[in-house]
């Protein structure tokens, strides 16, 4: 129960006092070890009888040798993943979190209760929550209404368990797939990863900020040198502000974002977790955040360990706190050693008292004092509403990107239809990384009893009869606990950097009689890509990366052998990231990229292909045409492809780009003035979409600008605005776009946003390489402006006619 509010309480433990005043209050209470306590989390597997255990991780988080009760008699900041840690029971879960809540609360001096985290980027990472597809699906759905409506489902089932902060999204722009984490993000685009970010957030942590997200990686993990998980990053301060910090500064200045979390990395030489400049210098002081800094798991300790920048975990934790570091997680393995640090003059009390400040008024914020405790009896994981949306975003996600007609699939009770591949019958094959299932592989606890796979959802709509299944291959032949490496690094002397090699399949006894099955049926379908998994105990996710875009395994001798039957095939590719197909791309009737589509995954891919559902998914990131084509990016400089543009550089499938079982035609293109002042200008222009085919579909139209002539190199194109928009057979649709003259903006030598007089490309289309309508767009003005902070960010696009 909520503590009452009565005179004879302490001023902090008054609701009705203005937070500031109770912060105040408490900290002036505080000794510095309990200040210290406010600093950190404990990594603990809960019990509802108190007698919690201690966990520990070589990498995340090592016995430091404290006892239980020593660790947390003077209060503790954060408890890590109390439901998400192993797999228990989410009620006897909220049970054991009260339990450690009830000693917080009543058996520490100052009663100060502990906040709870949980990853929830794909849901909840909790057993039985709901499991959503990844963020490379949200962002395929360019959806915001959609993906706010995600956010917000999955901030109800947080706040149902008694999770105050979740760790997601993720906001690294993709610019090399390569990248295990590129599951993880939501593209490549920044302006794309912003608005999606921003409709997450603001749905998860709702009116109230009483959940908070979590944006990360602050900042460029994305962009890491060749690819590699925790690689160090080379990027200019102008590339750094454009790409990669414009989707964080959105989600700050526009969502409220509550928390940040520095990346592993460093940006020339400077760790992210000691980089003053950018936690305290951009994120707080020029930005105005006001939430909290968070730590990404043991990467405190990974500047005495790693980096090799801390003589130790005393100077560790003075050199993160100092550039602005609020709490470490998952534990308290550098924390602790604060005394130490404050005792050598590495960091002052000050530095101290205003970190312990914002863990405090966080708490204060989000009601914590007064709501404590959580109602087991209201848990609220699997709704139907939840089910059911989660099953929308893997519909309108799923992208097209080649079809010869072959889709969707005829209604023929005698057509008999192969079901091939080592993902049509995998539930975890549709799940991302992030995912309770996936996640806990590491642990050998998994269940994905909810997961209906393809071949099922295929048999149930076709019918039995209908379906000849032939797995060919396994991309792993059995998923096992641990992880051939942990956590993506390997000693500087190892010998031995096999293993991963060894994980993968190389047996192709059964691709034989995956191909005869094919010959014995109208049309196959061949489900391919991904298996998830952490720090290479799977093909794709964190610290999952690769060296090539090649299919892993065999998996392409087996695509080989089902086209080379002469039966039309169709490719169905799941998973975190692109994959090339040794060029039978134009030998197959039909691809699909379904990315990681969740536990509706399977119902979503059998009613797209079988026509129930039609096919709305654009691209959310190129598909480069082999791994010697990387990096490779829609909104390139111009010289990136080199001189002269050679035919294996570039990219087969587009950003933006997706089909569906329809045409659109696009045309009326209609300037309400070609000319912007540059002081607070906006273009407004309006055309037209019709949709010239036979069904209702959903077209995604697409604005993008290039800058003609700028003081600095500028991208070929930009993406500005854009809109998902339904339409229905021989209907016009006409769309207004508003884009403020802000948005034309880019970073100067002195690292501030400047709009420059002159002219713009406007570019309307359905990719960004398929442009159906051109003008130029003028910005008036004598002289460069400088933005101010708060400058216009986003664009409108909304239908104003439709006959």
């Amino acid at each position: 129960m909520a503590l009452e509010d009565t005179s004879e309480y302490p001023l902090y433990r008054k609701a009705h006092i203005p937070t500031g005043a109770r912060v105040a209050d408490l900290l002036a209470r505080m000794t510095i070890d309990e200040k210290i306590a406010q600093l950190h989390a404990v990594w603990l597997k809960l019990a509802e009888d108190g007698h919690h255990q201690s966990r520990s991780e070589d990498f995340a988080q090592r016995d430091t040798g404290v006892p239980l009760d020593t660790l947390l008699r003077h209060g503790l900041g954060q408890v890590t993943r109390p439901l998400g840690t192993h797999s228990v029971d989410p009620k006897d879960g909220v049970k054991a979190f009260n339990a450690l809540q009830r000693q917080m609360v009543e058996d520490t001096r100052l009663g100060i209760p502990v906040m709870a985290h949980e990853e929830c980027l794909v849901g909840l990472m909790i057993k039985d929550a709901t499991l959503f597809p990844s963020p490379l699906n949200y962002a395929a759905t360019w959806n915001l209404d959609l993906i706010g409506r995600v956010g917000e489902t999955i901030g109800e089932q947080a706040r149902s368990i008694g999770c105050h902060q979740g760790l997601a999204p993720v906001l690294d722009v993709s610019r090399d797939p390569r990248w295990g984490r590129t599951e993880e993000t939501f593209g490549e685009d920044p302006y794309l990863v912003g608005v999606m970010a921003c409709s997450f957030v603001n749905g998860l942590q709702g009116e109230k900020r009483d959940v908070l997200a979590t944006l990360k990686h602050f900042v460029a993990h994305s962009a890491s040198e060749g690819a590699r998980n925790h690689a160090p990053v080379h990027v200019g301060p102008r590339e750094l502000n454009d790409t990669y910090l414009l989707p964080f500064e959105m989600a700050v200045k526009l969502a409220r974002a509550g928390s940040v979390m520095p990346a592993y990395h460093d940006i020339d030489g400077v760790p992210c977790h000691t980089n003053h400049e950018l936690l305290q210098g951009v994120l707080r002081d020029k930005w105005g955040f006001d939430g909290l800094i968070v730590a990404d798991y043991a990467a405190v300790n990974l500047l005495y360990t790693h980096h090799g920048v801390a003589r130790d975990a005393a100077a560790a934790a003075a050199q993160s706190f100092n550039a602005g570091l609020d709490v470490e997680l998952p534990g308290h393995e550098c924390a602790l050693h604060l005394k130490e640090a404050l005792a050598r003059g590495e960091i002052s009390e000050a530095t101290i008292d205003a970190a312990v400040t914002r863990v405090l008024r966080a708490k204060f914020d989000i009601g914590l004092f007064e709501h404590p405790y959580v109602d087991a009896e209201r848990i609220d994981l699997r709704s139907e509403a939840a089910i059911d949306l989660a099953h929308e975003v893997a519909l309108q996600s799923a992208v097209l990107l080649r079809n010869d007609g072959v889709l969707p699939l005829a209604a023929d009770d005698k057509q008999k239809v192969a079901v091939i591949g080592p993902t049509a019958d995998d539930p975890l094959a549709l799940l991302a990384g992030y995912s309770f299932p996936v996640h806990l592989i590491n642990s050998g606890e998994q269940s994905e009893s909810s997961v209906t796979t393809p071949l099922k959802a295929l048999r149930d709509v076709l019918g039995e009869a209908q379906v000849i299944y032939e797995k060919g291959c396994d991309i792993i032949e059995h998923r096992r606990a641990g992880a051939p490496v942990f956590p993506g690094d390997v000693a500087l002397d190892s010998r031995d950097l096999n293993s991963r090699d060894e994980l993968i399949s190389t047996d192709t006894s059964r691709i034989a009689s995956a191909a005869q099955a094919a010959r014995n049926a109208n049309i196959a379908i061949v489900f391919v890509g991904d298996l998830a998994g952490l720090f290479q105990s799977g093909t794709v996710g964190e610290g999952s990366d690769t060296d090539s875009l090649a299919l892993p395994g065999v998996q392409q001798a087996l695509v080989d052998a089902v086209i080379a039957t002469g039966t039309p095939t169709v490719v169905v590719m799941t998973g975190g990231r692109p994959y090339n197909l040794a060029g039978q791309e134009e030998r197959i009737a039909a691809l699909v990229m379904a990315f990681a589509p969740g536990e509706k995954g399977g119902e979503a891919l059998a009613g797209l292909l079988t026509g129930r559902a039609g096919f709305s998914g654009r691209l959310p990131l190129s598909v480069p045409t082999s791994a010697g084509a990387v990096p490779y990016v829609y909104n390139h400089r111009l010289k990136s492809a080199g001189t002269p543009v050679a035919w294996h550089f570039g990219s087969r499938y587009p950003f933006g780009f997706g089909l569906t079982y329809t045409r659109f035609a696009y045309g009326g293109l209609e300037l309400a003035s070609s000319e912007a002042p540059i002081a607070d200008g906006v273009f407004e222009f309006s055309f037209t979409v019709e949709n010239i085919g036979a069904r209702r579909s959903d077209e995604v139209v697409q604005v993008y600008l290039r800058d003609r002539l700028a003081s600095t190199s500028r991208p070929v194109k930009e993406l500005k605005a854009f809109a998902r928009v339904s339409i229905e057979p021989d209907e016009n649709v006409r769309l207004r776009v508003r884009l403020p003259v802000d948005m034309l903006n880019f970073t100067d030598a002195r690292g501030e946003r400047i709009v420059e007089p002159g002219e713009f490309e406007l570019m309307i289309g359905s990719s960004s390489r398929d442009i159906h309508l051109h003008a130029t767009l003028t910005v008036t003005g004598a002289a460069t402006r400088t933005l101010e902070r708060d400058w216009r960010m986003v664009s409108d696009v909304k239908v104003i006619d439709a006959r």
